[in-house]
């Protein structure tokens, strides 16, 4: 029976509460369908105006049926039958519509993608490098298969010296020298000067792009004209496996995905801006000879001339590099804690985002308390209050300590880590703390025994894993066993435990990515970032301070040497 024809039953009666509730429904439905169908210009295979009439008959039905009082109409026999075949229609023209709809849907999107891909713009990639011959070969075997390749690579050698510009030339992209080591900023300008590309797409040649990062930039700038700098982050899945590593990008990638969107610097690392907009604004600082804040004062720039700037979480990149603890504390302090404060202080604006973002602080400023109540602590009981801070540290940082002499493969780091186990562990037997001697020999052994002998099962690693945690459990009950009863240890712990608080979403992120262990021995780490974040903003707050006043002098000189006269 044809939908339209279903007013024409003006003999049909429906009875019962549940019928009039079933026909309701259906008028509902396909009321539903035809605002579908309104959107839907191309389907034409049904009239809009015929279900739209039916959907009117039936609800006058709904209506009529709900006020019948027709009692001697058999309940169960025409009522339902209409009511089924009425159905039945309803839902083959449903089931056609929503066919035609999805068919719809999905030739649009291939014509919103077409007319998107015709409208992108060009996206030129440069590439600085320093001796990073094996990143560097990843990073191009990476860009090689991407799903949108890029239109153009520009490789530019900071005066490397094992072969990195050779590769560079057999993997068939564009390589620009510097003549010698003038740095990453230096460098980046040459790329982006030589570029041919609407967008520049910076990235460090120790990182590898996914096989949708160049679409996704492409279609970020296509979509938003507007846009005038896009950055992105790392992935949480790091190049290299070794603790320090996984955890500094770990918490990279943690920082930047807990960010907002509209970003107020850029990032060198994988960030992509238009060439014009680069241009005009003088590109990076060349003053920054290393590594350093020459992409966030970029930032600072395009920021404050009012340039919309977004972070992409989408947009992320995988990280090769393996940190060792001194690079970390350089990188941290001389190369962008102390250059990233005098910027702050130069330009007098403190963002509440990424690395300074008020938890941030609030840990710094802890950190330094707890500094201070350790340092009264320690003049006032000395050695009885160090020796348990000492196991316990010890035990915390023993698993990087471990795997960098089991990498390594040294024989003079197994020596000094021995020695300190022996000196730790004298200091114990000497203020009567023998409790904490088995723990520490124990957990030196079984890390050397994780580390330098990998073991073959992940049952074996697992039981390893339980062990260690077990005997770090026992070693903070025995510090706290042994530290004396006064308010400053407790005043201290509160301070830490106010710390861990604070950071509660980055440790349970470490817990949920890798393991509970992982998280546990990430926390002295991570107090100790915060602990030299607040030196470095010291510092840089000194050299600010004296580099102002050094600049005064000859200004004033020059000021009062006509007044003299």
């Amino acid at each position: 029976m044809p939908l339209a024809a279903l007013g024409s039953h003006s003999s049909m009666k429906v009875c019962g509460g549940r019928t009039s509730a079933t026909v309701g429904k259906i008028a509902d439905t396909i009321n539903t369908k035809v605002t579908i169908a309104n959107r839907i210009s191309r389907v034409r295979r049904y009239s809009r105006k015929a279900i739209a009439a039916a959907a009117k008959r039936i609800a006058a039905i709904a209506r009529i049926s709900a006020n019948s009082k027709t009692p001697d109409l058999p309940r169960g026999q025409t009522s339902i039958r209409h009511s089924g075949l009425a159905l039945r229609q309803i839902h083959y023209r449903r089931r056609d519509l929503s066919a035609s709809a999805r068919a719809y849907r999905y030739r649009r999107s291939r014509f919103v993608s077409i007319l998107v891909s015709l409208a992108s713009p060009t996206i030129s990639v440069v590439i600085p490098v320093y001796n990073s011959v094996d990143t560097l070969r990843q990073a191009l075997e990476r860009l090689a298969v991407s799903r949108d390749p890029a239109d153009e690579i520009v490789v530019v050698d900071d005066g490397s010296t094992d072969g990195s510009a050779e590769l560079a030339r057999a993997a068939g992209v564009r390589v620009l020298s510097t003549d010698g080591r003038k740095g990453p900023a230096r460098a980046r300008n040459i790329g982006a000067k030589a570029a041919s590309g609407e967008i520049v797409f910076f990235l460090d040649a120790d990182v590898t792009v996914s096989p949708d990062t160049i679409e996704r930039v492409r279609h970020g700038f296509a979509e938003d004209p507007s846009l005038d700098a896009l950055i992105g982050s790392y992935d949480d899945n790091p190049g290299s496996a070794d603790f320090l590593s996984q955890y500094r990008n770990l918490m990279h990638h943690f920082v930047h995905q807990r960010s907002r969107r509209d970003a107020c610097t850029f990032w060198s690392g994988c960030g992509a801006i238009r060439r014009s907009v680069f241009e005009e604004h003088g590109g990076f600082d060349e003053s920054y000879e290393r590594p350093a804040i020459e992409d966030i004062e970029l930032g600072y720039r395009l920021f404050q001339s009012g340039r919309k700037m977004i972070l992409d979480r989408e947009v992320q990149v995988k990280h090769l590099k393996r940190w060792t603890f001194w690079g970390l504390i350089r990188c941290d302090v001389l190369d962008r804690g102390i250059p990233w404060t005098e910027l702050i202080l130069r330009d007098r604006r403190m963002p509440n985002d990424l690395n300074l973002q008020l938890s941030q602080r609030v840990s710094v400023a802890l950190a330094f308390i707890l500094m201070a109540l350790a340092a009264v602590g320690t003049i006032y009981w000395g050695g009885y209050f160090l020796t348990p801070l000492f196991v316990l540290l010890f035990l915390a940082l023993g698993r990087f300590w471990g795997e960098a002499v089991s990498q390594r493969e040294s024989r003079s780091g197994l020596v000094v880590t021995a020695l300190i186990v022996a000196a730790i562990a004298g200091m114990s037997a000497l203020h009567h703390m023998t409790g904490m001697i088995p723990p520490l020999l124990l957990s030196y052994g079984l890390l050397l025994m994780h580390h330098r002998y990998e073991f073959g099962g992940a049952r074996r690693r697992r039981y390893t894993r339980i062990a260690l945690g077990a005997l770090f459990a026992t070693a903070v009950f025995l510090t706290v066993f042994y530290m004396p009863s006064h308010v400053l240890i407790y005043s201290a712990m509160m301070v830490v435990l106010a710390m861990v608080a604070l950071n509660t979403q980055f440790y349970l992120f470490l817990a949920a990515r890798k393991h509970k262990l992982f998280a546990v021995a990430a926390i002295p780490f991570h107090l100790l970032y915060h602990l030299y974040s607040g030196f470095s903003f010291l510092a840089g707050l000194v050299r600010y301070t004296f580099s102002k006043q050094v600049a005064r002098g000859p200004a004033a000189t020059t000021v009062e040497t006509p007044a003299k006269r």
